[in-house]
């Protein structure tokens, strides 16, 4: 396997992210762990995420959580708006991504983590 070291953004507490985090464990692969919730993205670190996952910022967005449901649910929000509430509310960020290199992942369900392999 390649030593290139893949980026987890983690939140130890979610089952689907220790599957993925067991995964690519499992593999012997080296990962760098980053716990979003403690230190979360900044914009711009959010926008390169989103640019390797191919995605827009509000199909980051985790709608069952409950700051969703009391501050955004019913809203339409701009990008920009978006990038802002993912940073305030680090919550609302879908888990696991796994980066590797220019490619990124969400690992739901936690197997799609083995695509960057």
């Amino acid at each position: 396997m390649s030593d290139t070291p893949l980026r987890i953004y983690h939140n130890k507490r979610c089952s689907k992210s220790r599957a993925a985090y067991q995964l690519l464990v499992d593999k012997g692969l080296a990962l760098e762990v980053v716990a979003y919730l403690e230190a979360p993205p900044s914009q711009e670190e959010l926008r390169d995420l989103l640019h390797k996952l191919g995605m827009k910022p509000a199909e980051l967005v985790r709608r069952g959580e409950a700051v969703f449901k009391e501050h955004y649910a019913g809203r339409t929000l701009s990008d920009d708006e978006w990038l802002a509430a993912l940073v305030a509310h680090p919550i609302l960020i879908e888990r696991p991504i796994v980066v590797r290199g220019e490619r990124a992942v969400i690992g739901r369900p936690p197997e799609r983590v083995l695509d960057l392999l």
